[in-house]
């Protein structure tokens, strides 16, 4: 169930920047599901050893260099999914700050979402 909710929140995420943004498409809902997967799967294996790893430019940048292992999760998705298109730099930026928002919102919204890691470990923190 966790994983399913995890990745409706990241298809909504992923909803939210195609609508947000022109330059970011989908070919179809299936291309957009099937993104949303990847995605989460990168951020689950990929994105906690690639912070690991660059933790020391994390510090020197005040955290800015996690940012960019940000942005490549979403390339490494745009690259492994057919149908899921990004076109350009500085629209990859505007995804990733879209989906930093869209996260940040949602870790402070009450919802089924909040059943995995952080959020609720946070919910928790603030009803206790």
């Amino acid at each position: 169930m966790r994983l399913g909710i995890s990745w409706l929140t990241n298809a909504l995420v992923l909803l939210v920047v195609t609508v947000l943004l022109t330059g970011v498409t989908t070919s179809d809902a299936g291309a957009l599901l099937l993104a949303a997967a990847v995605f989460g799967l990168l951020n689950t294996v990929l994105k906690p050893l690639l912070r690991l790893i660059t933790l020391p430019l994390a510090v020197l940048t005040l955290g800015i260099a996690w940012f960019f292992v940000s942005m490549l999760m979403l390339e490494i998705t745009k690259w492994l999914v057919s149908g899921f298109y990004i076109s350009g730099f500085w629209t990859l930026v505007a995804a990733t700050l879209i989906v930093w928002v869209v996260n940040l919102a949602l870790d402070f919204t009450p919802g089924p979402w909040q059943v995995t890691g952080k959020r609720r470990r946070r919910n928790r923190r603030g009803t206790g």
